[in-house]
C-alpha cells in the first residue's frame, strides 16, 4: 500500500517551488528568466522521453532523476504562468485533483465497476462529456508523433 504524503513531502515540494521562483527572480539566473512557455516546449518533451527510457531500463535511480526533471518543467511552466497572472502552481494541483476525483466516481462516489476495463470506459465517457466531444476522434492531440497519433486514433475507434 502506498504511503500517504507527509508534511515533509509537502515542505520539500514547496522548497522546490521557492527555488524555481528564485531562479526566475531579478536576482536569479538570466537563462531561467528568459524562458517562456514556448522556449521550454522541446525540453518538456525531451524530459518525458527520458522518463520513458528510465522505465524501459527499469532503473529506479534514473527514473527518480528524470521524474524530477519533468516536475521541474511543470513548475517552471506554472511559475511563468503565475508571473503573467494566468494561474498558479496551486491552481494546477487543484485542477488535477478535481479531475481525478471527478473521473473516479467508483472511488469518490457511489459508482460500482466490475474491473479496470470498465474504469477506462467510464474515464473516456466522462472525458468526452466534459469536453463536449461528439466523435471518438475529437481531442486526439495534433502534436503527437505520427505513430502515437495513429495509435490514439485506433484506440478510440
Amino acid at each position: 500500500m502506498p504511503t500517504v504524503p507527509t508534511t515533509d513531502d509537502i515542505r520539500r515540494i514547496g522548497e522546490l517551488v521557492d527555488v524555481v521562483r528564485r531562479l526566475r527572480s531579478p536576482q536569479g539566473c538570466p537563462w531561467d528568466r528568459e524562458q517562456t512557455h514556448a522556449s521550454l516546449r522541446a525540453t518538456m518533451l525531451e524530459e518525458a522521453y527520458e522518463v520513458l527510457e528510465a522505465i524501459d531500463e527499469q532503473s529506479m535511480p534514473k527514473l527518480r532523476e528524470e521524474l524530477g526533471d519533468v516536475l521541474l518543467q511543470v513548475l517552471m511552466q506554472s511559475v511563468i504562468a503565475d508571473e503573467a497572472g494566468e494561474f498558479t502552481v496551486g491552481d494546477v494541483a487543484d485542477a488535477v485533483r478535481e479531475k481525478l476525483v471527478r473521473r473516479h466516481p467508483h472511488v469518490f462516489g457511489s459508482t460500482v465497476v466490475s474491473g479496470a476495463d470498465e474504469v477506462v470506459r467510464n474515464w473516456e465517457a466522462l472525458k468526452a462529456e466534459e469536453y463536449g466531444r461528439e466523435s471518438a476522434l475529437d481531442g486526439v492531440q495534433r502534436s503527437l508523433p505520427a505513430l502515437q497519433w495513429a495509435w490514439s486514433l485506433q484506440r478510440r475507434a
